[in-house]
């Protein structure tokens, strides 16, 4: 809006000419959107506490997180109020790709609502089923996968980490490719959201990676001399990807152990589905293994667990989602977090110089 508003006033205030550059954006998108997420989350922590809105915690997990029942969750809203805003605010509003992001957030943030709303209406550690879930996801993913799928000489090649002249097409088939990625971060950040900070530190990494993946593919000559495939207008999404960044670290000030607030599945939901749709637009869907491979590991994590029970009656861990299992072998909880943000470090550097790598 800022952008519309203040860029054609550069023929006469030449100082309004900084608008143009998508740099200048992504760097006030990040700053202003962590401070609305900073100085806004204090009353909305207030006004959860007043609303009773508090987590309710499984009896079977470990016995530590008993004393966070009660904490007030549905923090994510506060997320998904400071990424819309900001980017409405820094972005180019007639892109039709930051809409498509900002329809993925707010369907997803739709069923990630409901969801925590009926855990704490009754009292539970469930909302819905997971039928009802995916079925809802798969609503919102499909219309996403399908726009991108109809986009006039929009490429359904699979760009693959390391290859140059390796690009298998999927033709129709990437239409379910598509709803896969964007489906399967939303619930592998889900999953990773068990801990003070553990979600939300990898989302801060994995927005990053991509805000640099969405400012080279979206720019011509760069996306040409790393041989990367040039999305006309994709890079207008680091923009929205730098204002995730700014909204999770305001966030995460309140989010850390020992958390004042939750983001539940109203903030965990729509940003894996922000990350995944982003990643689909950018065509670099494989790289979203490696910059989100704490998340990778998490879902993983619980698969392998689920069919390791009912086939064999075994476990191959001792408790799931991956970060449970350390914490059963007496890892102190800040311990796990930091170790995985580690992780997630790492695996977005290795991830961005596979964009070079090839």
């Amino acid at each position: 809006m800022l952008y519309l508003w203040l860029y054609p006033l550069h023929a006469e205030f030449a100082i309004f000419n900084v608008f143009r550059y998508l740099s200048f954006r992504m760097i006030y998108a990040a700053i202003t959107a962590f401070l609305i997420a900073f100085v806004l989350a204090p009353p909305m922590i207030k006004k959860l506490q007043e609303w009773g809105l508090g987590q309710k915690i499984r009896d079977e997990g470990p016995q530590s997180h008993l004393t966070k029942s009660g904490t007030p969750t549905m923090g994510g809203l506060l997320i998904l109020f400071s990424v819309l805003l900001t980017t409405v605010l820094w972005a180019d509003i007639t892109n039709h790709y930051v809409w498509l992001v900002i329809i993925a957030v707010v369907g997803f943030g739709l069923v990630g609502f409901v969801d925590d709303y009926i855990k704490i209406r009754k009292a539970r550690s469930k909302g819905l089923t997971v039928l009802q879930k995916l079925f809802s996801q798969l609503l919102v993913a499909a219309g996403i996968a399908l726009f991108v799928y109809l986009s006039p000489a929009y490429s359904t090649e699979l760009s693959v980490p390391f290859f140059k002249n390796f690009a298998p097409d999927l033709g129709v088939f990437y239409i379910p490719f598509a709803i896969l990625v964007i489906i399967g971060c939303s619930n592998a950040v889900n999953l990773t959201d068990g801990l003070d900070g553990l979600a939300i530190g990898p989302v801060i990494i994995a927005s990053m990676a991509y805000t640099v993946v969405a400012w080279a593919v979206g720019n011509k000559l760069v996306s040409d001399y790393l041989l990367i495939p040039h999305i006309q207008g994709a890079g207008e999404l680091a923009v929205l990807t730098a204002s995730m960044v700014g909204s999770s670290l305001g966030f995460l000030w309140f989010n850390t152990y020992p958390a004042s607030v939750f983001m539940g599945d109203v903030g965990s939901l729509p940003l894996g589905s922000a990350l995944g749709t982003v990643a689909v637009v950018c065509k670099h869907e494989l790289l979203l293994l490696l910059v989100g491979g704490v998340f990778v590991m998490e879902a993983v994590s619980v698969i392998f667990q689920v069919a390791s029970y009912k086939s064999r009656g075994k476990r191959i861990f001792l408790m799931a989602p991956l970060h449970h299992h350390f914490e059963m072998k007496g890892w102190q909880e800040p311990k796990v977090v930091v170790r995985l943000w580690i992780i997630a470090i790492i695996l977005a550097l290795f991830s961005i110089s596979t964009l070079k790598l090839r």
